[in-house]
């Protein structure tokens, strides 16, 4: 708790002088719901010299904020042949996820485990020294529920690549206007508002909550090489909650 408060204390200054160093970075997920708020305030914030979004489609931007944005399409089924997409990066950040109401049991592990194992390995051979996983909040290893068994699993299978610096994200629900319908989620969404509300950081997590924490931990000196943070600690190290 303590580490997470004073990372958010010093942000505005490590931000600055985070800039000096011109590191490079890739994103990927850059088109889900953290993805998008990630994006938003690392090229806002413009704490990295270069930052290319790395995925399956080019993307077609309007905003003035990304008219210079840099992208790399990959077929994710063939990862092996585009290790160069990965080749040269000082940071990762990894925000791909699906679920299986979307893609089916088979499909969700294709994308969440597969998918980000593979891209981990290819980020770490390429010379990535610091990768951020957004994985989940409940990640259990022994859990009979499919999506929170997977992101343990690759949070655990994660820490074994030994990058030198690894932090893991585990947020809440995630609060936010999601282009795709999910009926269910959506509804519990509604529900756990006035939780939302009255005691942030509880159940749940704004996705620009997210994308500042995760560039707040970016741009701060290595404490630990494996990092994580919980819902809570996700809000402080956002500077959001005390």
């Amino acid at each position: 708790m303590e580490q997470c408060l004073r990372m958010a204390a010093e942000a505005a200054v490590n931000r600055e002088s985070f800039k000096a160093l011109n590191k490079t970075a890739f994103v990927l997920g850059a088109t889900g719901e953290v993805g998008k708020e990630l994006i938003k305030e690392l090229f806002t914030s413009k704490v990295f010299s270069r930052v290319v979004l790395i995925g399956r489609r080019q993307v077609e931007y309007k905003e003035e904020l990304y008219k210079d944005v840099e992208q790399k399409v990959v077929d994710f089924e063939k990862l092996d042949e585009y290790a160069d997409a990965f080749q040269g990066f000082d940071q990762g950040f990894c925000c791909l996820g699906t679920t299986k109401g979307k893609s089916g049991s088979k499909g969700f592990v294709r994308v969440d485990h597969d998918y980000t194992m593979k891209t981990a390995e290819l980020a770490k051979a390429g010379g990535c020294q610091h990768f951020h996983l957004v994985s989940s909040q409940g990640a259990d290893i022994n859990s009979a529920v499919l999506y929170t068994r997977t992101k343990a699993q690759v949070e655990a299978e994660m820490k074994e690549l030994s990058f030198d610096r690894l932090s893991i994200y585990r947020p809440g629900v995630l609060m936010c206007n999601r282009q795709e319908t999910r009926i269910g989620e959506g509804i519990f969404r509604f529900l756990i508002k006035p939780i939302h509300y009255f005691s942030p950081g509880r159940i749940s997590t704004a996705t620009s909550t997210v994308a500042k924490a995760v560039v707040n931990c970016a741009v701060s000196p290595k404490n630990e090489s494996v990092e994580l943070f919980d819902n809570m600690n996700i809000h402080r190290l956002a500077g959001e909650k005390k």
